[in-house]
């Protein structure tokens, strides 16, 4: 058994999935950090807003009134009790559409005793069903509770259903049941049930959206995301349990952040009145305009579906009175740098909400996955601090998508130049072809309900003709090996096949973003580049929390001509996770394209040790310190100054090359590029380093140790003789041979 890893809990994880101390699932990556204490660290993304807890008594309501909008028939759902030509509405009567009797005054008063044991205090708030009252528990310390009865106390079957739910629920996330007990109204003299549940101190998530609104507490999308968070586990408790919330909306969630670590910070479902079985088309339904999801009234009812629309919904309310709303309107010239989160918030309350109920998140696990992904972004677009977690839905890749400006050059650099990227220029442009990309982007899961799910995991390594063998001698065309197949036949190039695959899966699965996913690596491998960002971009609409789409769609803007767009993308993919070269890389060629040589060493040099791309990223460093800019004006030259060219130098020696050893084939390139570019500077006033790489002195000047220019011209030679023995043929041999010999200092012996 796998032990629980929340703060506190020292459960084990159960084979279905929950923790038999929590009812919870383990949490995972920097999720486990306690969320609850209002001291956030570095990089922990999950935070509620900071706020003082009001006094329990401060709350009791001294206007026990029902609003007339509030005020429904609990069986037909008609207006009842509402004012009329002047004359005052009425609190207790009979509805007029069905006859069905109603009162909307309280049944419990200040000083009331229930069940010899709970004190009231007075009414607390009024759910959805009936008054809330808060009230002490004169057996338990003086306890405080809540007691909760219905507006119609003759509507038994509704009280029941109720009771029937409510006490199986035990999780973290819903407020606790612990008894319930009956008390006869002093003024009818009827009987009627209470449920006492666990008092929760904090605010309604409702008042909490008020006062920020305000200007008080605000309410950040971290907050609003956190909050959203532990609905959707509590969720994911109850569906996984038969059961279905129905009335999710602010009102019926408590938020209590931890204070200065005194206690466990704290986000409850309240007011589960509406819940009621999944399947149920019978029971009357409950629920708050605005929020319900449109199939209700109808023949398909209410799913799990209809309430993640519910949180849709919500995430959208919740938004609009966040001190991050402003930043959508920001103007075009500046926009905000939190820009990509929030386009990833938006998509991702727009799937929930949506109007049809089948392109929405098909579970509270499916969209808590993405929503963990989206706060993770947006934290990190906010703070700078990376927050990397592995993906559920895509498999890392060890591609890197630099069209070899993290390599160090071929020979071809020196003996075809004209077929060499970067013509004329030492800095190769460093973006990928679209057919190179469609091949580099990661790769989608094979989702284990395959029925070749194995056999795709299997042979999944394997090079791509050797992989369609495999797959063909297992004789299955399920989706995903027809995936696999479309894959491995662009890398093969052969795009006929990989549609023909495309096609046979589209048959077996529809509405499926990996339809769309792979129709976008088909269009990139044919270079329709507007095609693959229109797929891209519906993908991105199901998976708002992941990188892939991101990158998919940032390479997409910079090939398109959309800079500005590419670089919001790579940067959002790049501060969360550093182990995104790609990423990275292209925000590289992106300030390389204004000419800003500094911004783009200084991304390079974030890449960590650890990453796979490390020296890669230092390569490409040195190139781009050494290289000549492309020119942004007639006449300019782009030369790198003598502060780059030092910069190289001191880098050079620290290149991890030919395996580490002191000398070899690759130095030895990366050795001529640097020379080059100090010999094409000699003309300035470069002050070089002196020593072995480029001289060593006297030089220009009376005093100085800097290397002279036959100095240089003699190093260079001496490298174009290093790369001539590297050559293959006799021609690339002689042309190198020639270079040396142009190169080399004249001397009259």
């Amino acid at each position: 058994m796998t032990p629980c890893n929340r703060p506190g809990c020292g459960g084990t994880v159960e084979e279905t999935g929950f923790c038999d101390t929590c009812d919870r699932r383990p949490l995972s990556g920097e999720a486990a950090v306690d969320p609850g204490s209002s001291r956030q660290g570095a990089g922990d993304a999950l935070s509620l807003p900071v706020f003082e807890f009001p006094d329990p008594s401060s709350r009791i309501r001294t206007d026990a009134e029902v609003s007339e909008s509030s005020r429904v028939c609990g069986r037909c759902g008609a207006p009842i009790g509402r004012s009329y030509k002047g004359s005052p509405g009425l609190a207790e009567g009979v509805c007029r559409r069905c006859g069905h009797p109603y009162s909307f005054l309280p049944t419990l008063h200040e000083g009331t005793v229930v069940a010899d044991q709970y004190e009231v205090l007075g009414c607390f708030a009024r759910g959805g069903l009936g008054w809330v009252y808060l009230a002490r528990d004169t057996h338990l310390d003086g306890n405080l509770v809540v007691l909760k009865g219905l507006i119609d106390a003759r509507d038994t079957r509704l009280a029941v259903a109720e009771r029937r739910a409510l006490t199986t629920m035990d999780h973290k996330n819903i407020v606790r049941i612990f008894n319930f007990v009956s008390h006869r109204d002093a003024r009818t003299g009827e009987s009627r049930d209470y449920i006492v549940m666990e008092y929760v101190d904090g605010l309604e998530l409702s008042e909490v959206q008020k006062r920020s609104a305000l200007g008080r507490e605000p309410l950040r999308v971290e907050h609003i995301l956190t909050c959203v968070r532990y609905v959707l586990e509590a969720f994911e408790y109850l569906h996984g349990r038969g059961f279905l919330y129905c009335d999710m909306k602010p009102a019926n969630v408590i938020v209590r952040p931890g204070n200065r670590g005194e206690h466990e910070s704290r986000v409850k479902l309240i007011d589960l009145g509406a819940v009621r079985r999944i399947g149920d088309h019978v029971s009357p339904k409950i629920g708050t305009e605005g929020y319900e999801a449109p199939e209700a009234d109808t023949a398909r009812g209410l799913t799990v579906r209809s309430d993640l629309h519910t949180v849709g919904v919500m995430l959208d309310r919740l938004f609009h009175a966040s001190v991050d709303w402003g930043e959508v309107y920001r103007p075009a010239n500046d926009p905000s740098p939190l820009a990509i989160g929030l386009e990833s918030f938006e998509r991702l309350w727009k799937r929930a909400a949506h109007t049809n109920p089948d392109r929405r998140f098909g579970s509270a696990r499916e969209m808590l996955d993405q929503l963990d992904g989206v706060l993770r972004e947006f934290a990190s677009l906010r703070d700078g601090v990376a927050r990397p977690e592995p993906s559920t839905t895509f498999t890392p890749t060890a591609a890197l998508l630099d069209d070899g400006l993290g390599s160090v050059p071929p020979l071809a650099r020196w003996t075809r130049p004209e077929e060499y990227r970067g013509t004329g220029e030492s800095l190769p442009d460093g973006r990928p072809t679209p057919g190179a990309v469609a091949v580099g982007l990661p790769v989608p899961r094979v989702d284990p309900d395959d029925a070749a799910a194995d056999v795709v995991t299997a042979a999944g390594a394997s090079e791509p003709r050797r992989l369609l063998d495999k797959l063909s001698t297992a004789g299955l065309d399920t989706p995903e090996v027809l995936f696999a197949r479309c894959r491995a036949h662009l890398e093969l190039a052969e795009l006929d096949h990989a549609a023909d695959d495309l096609r046979a899966a589209g048959d077996l699965v529809t509405d499926d973003w990996r339809i769309a996913w792979h129709r976008g690596l088909l269009a990139l491998a044919r270079g329709d580049v507007g095609a693959a960002r229109s797929e891209f971009d519906a993908v991105y609409d199901a998976l708002p929390g992941e990188d892939a789409p991101k990158l998919a769609l940032g390479f997409c803007a910079e090939h398109g001509g959309d800079p500005f767009r590419a670089e919001r993308l790579y940067e959002a993919v790049w501060r969360r996770d550093r182990s995104q070269g790609s990423a990275v890389f292209g925000l590289a060629r992106i300030r390389l394209a204004r000419r800003d040589r500094a911004g783009a060493v200084a991304l390079l040099d974030e890449v960590p040790k650890v990453s796979r791309h490390y020296d890669a990223a230092a390569v490409a460093a040195v190139v781009v310190l050494s290289g000549r800019l492309g020119s942004a004006d007639e006449g300019e030259r782009g030369e790198p100054d003598p502060a780059d060219l030092r910069k190289a130098a001191e880098r050079l020696s620290g290149l991890y090359l030919d395996g580490g050893a002191p000398t070899g084939p690759a130095r030895d390139r990366m050795t001529a590029i640097l020379r080059e570019a100090a010999f094409e500077s000699v003309d300035n006033p470069v002050v070089l380093p002196a020593g072995a790489l480029f001289g060593d002195g006297p030089g220009k000047k009376p005093g100085k140790k800097e290397p002279s220019e036959k100095q240089l011209s003699g190093k260079l030679a001496q490298s174009y003789r290093a790369l001539a023995g590297q050559a293959d043929d006799a021609d690339d041999l002689g042309l190198l041979i020639d270079l040396a010999n142009k190169t080399r200092p004249r001397t009259w012996v």
